[in-house]
């Protein structure tokens, strides 16, 4: 379950859930050069990984200049209310904060309907050797709460390697988060592109290369097109559709295999539909 904070501000220290706040230790295996990963709370493995891991990113120091360098770089007001939701998966070796700002807001008009945008970061964090340090600069639709990634130059990774260092990480972060008014600007000349005349169908048959999850995706674009109208907006609504609900609402119901879970797979699609926004496909809309 996630757990919520709202109503952050520039003062504000972040605070760690408890079962995120922990350090981790290396011990040997039988393997040569590999080592495991413990958590030094509870004292389970977590992972296995290699001689060259960097034990000085646990999860605190990871997350907590992800919000430090927000609250030196943005305003007062920019953080003011600002949300935040933790998540946690493999027994907490994994770690996702969202935040959400409420007072950066930008809107997106089209001939139907006007969509007004938040500012989002998500920062993902992995202590087993499974996920690199990462954080996407998204967008919140306020209209139907769906999440964006927009591309992957809006996408900060770095390993968990004796490479890594914070410092480096933070500057990454800084020359990055400065992205909001240019994604506006792309998403509002994709509500300015129209569809009318594109055989949308067969293009997501070429970007999703899943003919039954792109007849889903075809109704759900059709679906978007009563409120937004026939434009790429609407096609990319669709994507980020799939990419917030797993359930009845969309058709695109999540199966739990019992080696997953929610957080992980649904941020999975986010991945996802970022590659279809990057596919040369999808780009020939806008150029066309």
């Amino acid at each position: 379950m996630p757990l919520d904070f709202t109503n952050y501000n520039k003062d504000t220290k972040l605070e760690i859930p408890e079962n995120l706040d922990f350090n981790i230790e290396l011990e040997p295996t039988r393997m040569n050069g590999k080592f495991y990963v413990i958590n030094d709370a509870t004292e389970e493995v977590l992972g296995i990984v290699g001689n060259n891991y960097n034990t000085l990113a646990s999860h605190k120091p990871m997350l907590t200049t992800v919000w430090d360098t927000m609250c030196e770089e943005l305003t007062e007001d920019d953080l003011e209310g600002a949300n935040i939701k933790f998540r946690s998966a493999r027994n907490n070796a994994f770690a996702m904060m969202d935040i959400t700002l409420p007072n950066v807001t930008s809107y997106i008009n089209t001939d139907k309907h006007e969509t007004k945008m938040f500012q989002r970061f998500v920062a993902l964090h992995g202590v087993d050797g499974m996920c690199s340090n990462q954080v996407f600069h998204g967008l919140i639709d306020n209209f139907c709460t769906n999440g964006m990634v927009t591309g992957e130059h809006d996408h900060i990774r770095r390993k968990n390697t004796t490479n890594f260092t914070l410092a480096e990480f933070q500057r990454e972060l800084r020359q990055s988060r400065n992205a909001f008014d240019e994604s506006v600007g792309r998403i509002q000349k994709m509500a300015d592109t129209s569809t009318v005349g594109v055989d949308v169908k067969a293009l997501l048959e070429k970007i999703i290369k899943s003919d039954r999850k792109a007849e889903k995706m075809y109704n759900l674009y059709n679906s978007e097109t009563t409120t937004r109208g026939r434009n790429v907006f609407s096609l990319m609504s669709a994507f980020t559709n799939y990419a917030t609900y797993a359930d009845d609402r969309n058709g695109f119901n999540l199966r739990n295999t019992g080696n997953d879970t929610n957080v992980v797979s649904m941020f999975a699609r986010e991945h996802e539909v970022s590659k279809w926004m990057s596919a040369p496909e999808f780009k020939e809309l806008m150029v066309a």
